[in-house]
């Protein structure tokens, strides 16, 4: 078969979309869908239950069909192509194993559409090398259900493996794993990405998977990418507030515009209190928006009421309302007259300077201004 190449397809990406838009009755479940998947990538999607983002990924599959616009697999349109012509693979949240089947029959079970089908010594071969890829090789001939849970996520990823695919999905792939184990196989993930250098494509809810894992995320939001970047640009560069929401937490002070200048936002808050920050790059200054300004956790300080503050621009005097330890860092809940309520997130290295600090103390809170971020309040296009 002729391989055709769409016009104006670019040649380092294994996934494009071209204005995609998937709607089931009236419920628009993607709207307008333009991005492009480098090749040998890690990809993921981030949103919310009931963003788009599975739907986004069972059309890359095949499972679904869009509505409107173009899908490209390297560089060549499949839309309208069934799922098992095309060169993509699924590892489903839920594993989908087969009770009855050994581990390397569960792993075959991949090799049955394939095209040309592998003979019976080459299926063995490409199963055992899948199996070894893995770290999995020792266990052919185990049943799947006396393997752990992350094992068997392993066995999940051979059989989408061992057909060679261009582009493997991912759909929640660590949801049903305890933390510890989810965390360890965050690393396997990436390991096994690297290996075998191919385009992973991955959906997940969970923002410190995506940014632990991914070259690339892609914020989803009622159908819509709100923003594509990699995860240090989303975290310090977010392009509106609810990606600052999403990505991280954040402290946010709304008011009334009062300048721009020099990349600066000015900002007057309902108490008279006047707030400067600098318009990250991905969020340029429209005077039809609302802006806010956000200030994470960790980039505040705490002190004793009254205290000289050096080097702080703004300072407010406030009380604790909780003090929530989390192991490598101490949470303040602090409730001001004039900011409302506000987390402040003490590294451990520098609990000396507020270890004594207890629910119900007074003290002073406050933050260097560069350290905020002046972001647009809405979150999608109309």
């Amino acid at each position: 078969m002729e391989t055709v190449m769409v016009p104006g397809s670019d040649p380092q990406a294994d996934v494009e979309f071209r204005a995609v838009s998937k709607r089931f009755g009236q419920v628009v479940a993607a709207s307008d869908l333009i991005f492009s998947v480098r090749k040998g990538s890690f990809h993921a999607f981030l949103g919310a239950s009931g963003c788009g983002k599975t739907t986004t990924l069972r059309m890359v599959a095949g499972f679904e069909q869009p509505t409107s616009g173009d899908i490209l697999l390297a560089g060549q349109s499949v839309t309208g192509v069934p799922a098992y012509r095309r060169s993509v693979n699924m590892v489903f949240q839920h594993y989908a194993l087969f009770p009855h089947l050994n581990v390397s029959q569960n792993v075959a079970y991949g090799l049955r559409y394939a095209r040309p089908r592998p003979d019976s010594r080459d299926q063995a071969k490409r199963v055992a090398e899948a199996l070894d890829m893995v770290r999995l090789g020792e266990y052919g001939n185990r049943r799947v259900w006396e393997l752990s849970g992350g094992q068997q996520q392993r066995v999940a990823l051979a059989r989408a493996l061992v057909n060679q695919p261009k582009v493997l999905l991912l759909d929640e792939p660590l949801a049903a794993l305890d933390r510890k184990l989810r965390k360890e196989m965050q690393t396997e993930l990436l390991r096994l990405q690297r290996e075998v250098g191919i385009t992973f494509i991955m959906v997940t809810h969970d923002q410190e998977e995506a940014l632990s894992m991914s070259d690339q995320i892609s914020i989803m939001h009622a159908g819509q990418i709100i923003q594509t970047a990699s995860p240090l640009s989303l975290y310090e560069s977010p392009a509106n507030r609810y990606v600052a929401d999403f990505v991280g937490e954040s402290n946010f002070f709304q008011g009334e515009t009062r300048s721009v200048s020099n990349g600066e936002l000015e900002l007057q808050t309902a108490q008279g209190v006047t707030l400067r920050s600098p318009l990250t790059p991905a969020s340029a200054y429209s005077a039809e928006n609302r802006y806010c300004i956000a200030v994470r956790p960790e980039a505040m300080s705490i002190l004793p009421y009254q205290a000289q503050a050096s080097g702080l621009d703004v300072t407010v005097p406030g009380q604790i309302e909780d003090r929530i330890y989390l192991g490598d860092n101490t949470e303040y809940r602090v409730k001001t007259d004039v900011l409302g309520n506000v987390s402040v997130r003490v590294p451990k290295h520098r609990m000396a300077e507020a270890a004594a600090f207890q629910r119900g103390d007074k003290v002073t809170v406050g933050w260097q201004q560069h350290m905020g971020l002046a972001l647009a309040e809405e979150s999608v296009a109309a």
